[in-house]
């Protein structure tokens, strides 16, 4: 595909961040990119612009990617209007327009052929900038609703991609027009991962491999309700399957002392840990039921591999977000949603049918892979270049 008659590199320049929901899928297309260009014999020219403070100040000079950062201001978001116009509201709004500033002469210097913005709020001045500069817009939503600050910039794009059909309606009309749904993008090892390789590398030798395996993870950070709503349903729960149980660093050691205590034939079929590697696509191929938050990131990645899933949402995320991707999946029978004060007793009713019931899961499961995008990286890319083509 051509761009605008250049041979040359294409130059992107890449915002969104803050957290890993929009860090890691703007870092698996950037890839994606890197990598369609190169068999074309082409290279990609990228610019990450971020904040100081973001996971994506990190994350991308790790990876080789050149980063520079402009201010920003937060939103503290609540139902009530008033409490809206709080002081650290107005601070921070008040940094919008110098990072607008910032990045309109970041842009200017770079000059783009095109802008990918995936969210959080340092999207929203860089989206903006490159609005005004002229140069093509595409804008990323990871969730099933619509993030704070892609509901603005979605007036402001050339293209909006989106995660799921039912993110349509909630774009302006006009950006209806100019969407395409995608998918979110997912890191391709993701889908790679062999269920013997876990066994061998995590010495998972007292599994019952007759048995359905269910892996619990609370994020790379664990959870203490996910850890405490296991907990409580354990033994009760490795009478009827393997677990993985991904707790999280610092509860590790607490954890530890209760797992002790297990019968020795139900201990064998337990394994708790603190943190996932790069073990975890392998650990993914070996489940059967996951357990876990229902953030954009984790959704794409268990529906690209169809598996049966219970979400106990994290109550706390922006908009609600994991509440309503953990429904939308729910109503299309592609998972179980445990919303508000979660119980050990509805954890369980929750498993026990699909721990019980191979065909029932397995169901589950197919519904699941119905929603899942494991190309979503490549459509983007194929927007990002319609965006840079004029097209």
């Amino acid at each position: 595909m051509g761009l605008k008659g250049q041979d040359g590199p294409l130059r992107l320049v890449v915002t969104g961040g803050g957290t890993g929901g929009h860090t890691y899928p703007a870092l698996t297309a950037v890839r994606a990119l890197q990598a369609r260009l190169a068999a074309q014999g082409r290279t990609v020219e990228v610019l990450w612009v971020g904040t100081a403070e973001g996971l994506e100040s990190r994350v991308a000079p790790a990876e080789g990617i050149l980063f520079a950062a402009v201010a920003t201001g937060k939103v503290r978001r609540s139902s009530n209007p008033l409490k809206m116009i709080s002081p650290a509201n107005v601070r921070d709004m008040g940094r919008v327009p110098l990072g607008a500033a910032q990045a309109r002469l970041l842009i200017a210097e770079f000059r783009p052929n095109v802008v990918l913005a995936t969210g959080g709020y340092v999207a929203v001045p860089v989206g903006l900038a490159a609005r005004s500069c002229g140069v093509p817009l595409v804008v990323h939503e990871q969730t099933v609703s619509l993030g704070l600050a892609n509901k603005v910039l979605a007036r402001a794009a050339t293209r909006v991609a989106v995660s799921s059909a039912s993110t349509l309606p909630l774009l302006p009309e006009s950006a209806r027009r100019a969407a395409a749904v995608t998918g979110n993008p997912i890191r391709p090892a993701v889908l790679a991962g062999q269920a013997d390789k876990a066994v061998a590398a995590l010495g998972l030798h007292g599994f019952d491999r007759s048995l359905p395996t269910v892996y619990v993870t609370g994020g790379a950070q664990g959870s203490v309700q996910i850890n405490t709503l296991v907990t409580g349903v354990l033994p009760w729960l490795l009478e009827r399957a393997n677990v993985v149980h991904q707790c999280g660093p610092a509860n590790e050691s607490g954890l530890r002392g209760q797992a002790q205590t297990l019968p020795p034939h139900l201990a064998g079929r337990y394994l708790l840990t603190g943190y996932m590697g790069a073990e975890l696509p392998d650990v993914l191929a070996l489940a059967d039921a996951v357990v876990s938050r229902s953030g954009a990131g984790t959704l794409a990645e268990l529906t690209a591999l169809g598996k049966a899933a219970v979400f106990i949402p994290l109550a706390s995320s922006a908009g609600n977000e994991q509440a309503q991707n953990a429904s939308y999946l729910e109503k299309a029978g592609a998972a179980v949603a445990l919303l508000g004060d979660v119980t050990a007793d509805d954890l369980q009713e929750a498993l026990f049918p699909l721990l019980a019931d191979r065909v029932r899961r397995e169901a589950m499961a197919a519904r699941s892979r119905e929603h899942g995008r494991p190309d979503a990286a490549e459509r983007l890319v194929d927007v990002v270049l319609e965006a840079a083509a004029g097209r």
